[in-house]
C-alpha cells in the first residue's frame, strides 16, 4: 500500500495508539519521525545506506520498547533521540563496523589504483575530442569549455556571454549527438 498522506497526531494521542499497539500509531511515529531520526543516525554512522537500516532497526526497537518510555521523564522525542543514538553509537563501535570500515570498496580501490600509477582518463585515446570536432561550433565550444578545460556550467555560461539554460541545453543535445556517433 502507498500512502500519499502524512499521518500527525498531538503526542498524547501518539503515545496512546502506541501503547495500544495500533496501526495508526507505528505509521504516525515513522511519518512524523523518521527525518529527525535520520538525521541524528546519518551524523554518527556517516554511510546513508548503513543509516536506512538502522533507522528501522531504530523503529522496532522503539515499538518493541516503548513500555520504558515515561512520559512524566521527558518529551516522547527526547526519548526516541536517545534510542537511535544509542544504537549508532554502538553501531560504531561493534567489531563488525570497524572491520567494514577498513575495508575499501571498489570505487575507492580504482581511484587510489588510478592516483598511485598515475593513471587518468585521456579522452584524446578514445576519439572523443575528434568526435566533438564534428559537432555544431555552439556545441563544441560549450563541451570545450566545460569538458576539456573544466569550466562549470555557470563559468561556461559567462566566458560565451550566453544564459546558463542555453549552456545545459547545448551540452545536453551535444551529448544526444556524441551518443549517436559513439554507437
Amino acid at each position: 500500500m502507498n500512502r500519499k498522506t502524512k499521518i500527525s497526531l498531538p503526542e498524547d494521542q501518539l503515545v496512546q495508539a502506541i501503547r495500544q499497539k495500533q496501526r495508526i500509531g507505528s505509521e504516525a511515529l515513522y511519518d512524523m519521525y523518521s527525518a529527525s531520526l535520520f538525521g541524528v543516525i546519518v551524523r554518527i554512522i556517516q554511510d546513508e545506506e548503513l543509516a536506512q537500516d538502522l533507522l528501522q532497526e531504530t523503529f522496532v526497537k522503539i515499538w518493541n520498547s516503548f513500555d520504558s518510555y515515561d512520559e512524566k521523564k521527558g518529551r516522547l522525542f527526547t526519548w526516541m533521540v536517545n534510542v537511535a543514538r544509542n544504537l549508532s553509537v554502538d553501531k560504531v563501535r561493534s567489531k563488525d563496523f570497524r572491520n567494514n570500515s577498513k575495508n575499501q570498496d571498489i570505487e575507492t580501490s580504482v581511484v587510489s589504483i588510478d592516483e598511485q600509477r598515475n593513471t587518468t582518463l585521456n579522452p584524446e585515446v578514445l576519439g572523443v575530442k575528434e568526435m566533438v570536432e564534428n559537432l555544431k561550433p555552439e556545441a563544441k565550444a560549450v563541451l570545450d569549455l566545460i569538458y576539456f578545460k573544466g569550466y562549470t556550467h555557470v563559468e561556461a555560461a559567462e566566458e560565451l556571454g550566453i544564459p546558463l539554460g542555453t549552456v545545459k541545453t547545448r551540452v545536453r543535445l551535444a551529448i544526444i549527438n556524441l551518443r549517436k556517433l559513439f554507437n
